[in-house]
């Protein structure tokens, strides 16, 4: 996998780390950037040799959510059917790529600083941990410009309840590091100085597990986040048996 103009791609040892490159436009989200975030995402997921995923973002701003200019470009491109199907296909891919975090089975660990808004806020939490800067400002401001902050909403409801994130998405104000950490939106606030070296460092420790275990925890996670109790028991029972029998196999072939 190689990096492309607005995604750089590096590998430390078996961590593999995800910068957007956009940072004179605060790595907003064009087509471009989305489609390689997804792309990169599921190569990540394909290649042995990487067992965990850092995504950061490059400059003064993690993201500052999706490039209204492209979209503008979309209303404006003469042909109403052409625009509308863009507009639509732009929104499978968003949807897609937010799917993509909880769909893979290595962790993904964020980077987040300065502006997370939007789009990009809803790629922040969408990761499994999130490590945020100092100087990180999350949210979601759709509404004040007449939208919906639609498909980053299932994650903010499930993450920090119905009325943190009914707050979130109708006012519209961004919370700063602290508050995010304490809603449970961040793991820990770090200076923005050792930001990508501390999440590096927390994915290098993810790495290092088991990576058949790692797998199997993350999908039993993300499985049961929102099943009724004895559904989630039922689920964890044969994830339970399942590495028994998996564990057992691996010591047969020695």
């Amino acid at each position: 996998m190689t990096s492309t103009d607005s995604l750089l791609i590096e590998d430390r040892a078996a961590v593999r780390l995800l910068t957007m490159n956009r940072p004179e436009k605060r790595n907003a989200l064009n087509n471009e950037l989305t489609r390689a975030l997804f792309d990169a995402l599921q190569a990540a997921d394909r290649d042995p040799s990487v067992r965990a995923i850092v995504l950061a973002g490059a400059g003064k701003a993690f993201c500052a959510g999706a490039d209204t200019k492209e979209f503008g470009g979309f209303v404006n491109a003469g042909d109403s059917g052409s625009a509308a199907q863009a507009a639509l296909d732009r929104a499978h891919l968003t949807t897609n790529l937010h799917r993509a975090f909880s769909q893979i089975g290595k962790p993904v660990i964020g980077a987040a600083h300065g502006y997370a808004m939007g789009g990009g806020a809803g790629l922040a939490i969408a990761c499994d941990m999130l490590v945020a800067g100092e100087s990180l400002r999350l949210g979601y401001p759709e509404l004040k410009h007449g939208i919906v902050a639609a498909i980053v909403m299932a994650n903010l409801v499930r993450q920090v309840g119905r009325k943190t994130a009914f707050e979130l998405v109708s006012l519209g104000e961004a919370v700063d590091a602290s508050r995010a950490l304490s809603l449970g939106l961040a793991n820990c606030v770090v200076s923005d100085e050792t930001l990508v070296e501390t999440a590096l460092s927390v994915a290098e420790r993810l790495a290092a597990c088991d990576a058949p275990a790692m797998t199997a925890t993350k999908r039993l996670f993300h499985r049961v986040a929102d099943l009724p109790l004895q559904q989630a028991l039922d689920a964890s029972l044969d994830t339970n048996m399942m590495m028994r029998s998996f564990r057992q196999d691996r010591a047969n072939d020695k």
